[in-house]
């Protein structure tokens, strides 16, 4: 991943490239008066920032100054960007996926399925990392993400957009292709230990599980993502076939 340990370079990606910076690590010992300005324009940006021991940013930057951005691959898009002329929006969310392998595993799998973006949470959530396109393998590229503060909040302004939410989760009565996905709709993720949080559980229309037959008791949040995905492609798909006859 990219960084950028001076103050002066950070406060110019902060003007310049907001959308290009993952999060900011700010020693917790004293440092510059200027790091609170760093401070103020990350809030200001909605960018991620925390506090570690000088000794952890000492390990990414020999000449650092208190602070140091950590760059994503790509610019982070906006919600009205990634709705902009979607009839049908196909989204998918993701509560709290901070395995990079799994969120590149999901931004591939989400670029096959035609996703026409992935919105992750500001906190709790692995970020785009050099070790999440590698996984993607291209398709990061091809799909935009945006980043919100809250995630509940962010499916409230959705549904009052037209989208519905389906969210994944083991353990449930109805099976994963029970809701017709030719709606906007948003396939909602867990994360991969503590599944959705209630409430953003609470705000998914349908929660519906994928059965398992074998003796392991939980898929891979990957996995069932590339499930719940292709499912939405399919019906998509009949339809179009349909409407062409």
């Amino acid at each position: 991943m990219d960084t950028v340990s001076r103050l002066n370079p950070i406060f110019e990606v902060l003007k310049s490239a907001p959308r290009r910076v993952n999060k900011i690590l700010i020693q917790k010992e004293a440092g510059p008066r200027r790091i609170g300005e760093i401070i103020q324009q990350a809030r200001a940006n909605g960018i991620p920032y925390i506090f570690v021991p000088k000794h952890k940013l000492d390990q990414l930057a020999d000449h650092h100054q208190g602070a140091v951005a950590l760059l994503s691959p790509k610019e982070f898009s906006t919600l009205d960007e990634i709705l902009a002329g979607r009839k049908a929006p196909f989204l998918v969310l993701l509560d709290g996926i901070e395995d990079p392998q799994n969120l590149g595993a999901i931004v591939r799998s989400a670029e096959c399925a035609g996703v026409d973006g992935l919105v992750l949470p500001e906190h709790r959530s692995a970020g785009l990392t050099e070790t999440v396109s590698t996984v993607a393998a291209g398709a990061l590229e091809h799909v935009k993400v945006a980043r919100v503060t809250n995630l509940a909040q962010a499916m409230e302004e959705l549904k009052k957009r037209g989208l519905w939410f389906v969210g994944a989760e083991g353990g449930g009565a109805e099976p994963w292709y029970k809701f017709d996905y030719t709606l906007p709709v948003g396939i909602v993720l867990g994360s991969e230990g503590k599944g959705l949080r209630p409430l953003v559980r609470k705000r998914c229309d349908k929660v519906l599980s994928i059965p398992l037959f074998g003796r392991i008791n939980s898929l891979n949040v990957s996995a069932a993502a590339a499930v719940f995905l292709f499912e939405v492609a399919r019906q998509r798909s009949l339809t179009l076939i349909r409407s062409n006859l």
